[in-house]
């Protein structure tokens, strides 16, 4: 069954009032601040895919907050290069949490600007331009499996 676009604004809406909800008042006051020294949130995602499910720390960053606007979201995961997984989002998030970090490391979930897709970690990887930190994973190994599955994003 098709939604029409009232339903798909409401929703969206909904969606924004829920990320405002959950994410502390200081979340937009910190917006420029630099990423590399953001806070995890008390947000948590869940990722499932290939029967397989793995919890996720959000940072308290704008485009994190734009990111959990959008879901629940049901996408396809598939692998990219030897270090990731990576899906592509239905529209692209706000770039207003970029800016180069440290402290990279596998469990790493990111969004990737250039092309609106998130890239999750289960290597080592390094900072590049266009890269932003959205969270940490609390246990990644299920993203060592290889190959393309659907995949499920929800809040927890």
């Amino acid at each position: 069954m098709a939604l029409n676009d009232k339903t798909l604004s409401r929703r969206a809406i909904l969606a924004s009032m829920i990320a405002t909800a959950i994410f502390p008042p200081s979340a937009q006051a910190q917006q420029g601040n630099d990423p590399a020294s953001q806070e995890p949130s008390k947000v948590k995602i869940r990722i499932t895919f290939n029967g397989r499910t793995m919890t996720a720390t959000l940072y308290d960053n704008a485009s994190a907050r734009d990111f959990v606007s959008m879901l629940p979201l049901d996408l396809k995961i598939d692998d990219y290069s030897t270090n990731e997984k990576i899906t592509y989002l239905p529209r692209k998030l706000t770039e207003a949490g970029s800016g180069p970090f440290k402290n990279e490391r596998p469990g790493d979930l990111c969004y990737y600007a250039p092309w609106g897709n998130l890239a999750l970690f289960h290597s080592g990887y390094r900072y590049s331009n266009g890269l932003i930190r959205l969270g940490r994973f609390d246990d990644f190994e299920p993203l060592l499996m290889r190959g393309e599955f659907p995949l499920r994003i929800e809040l927890v």
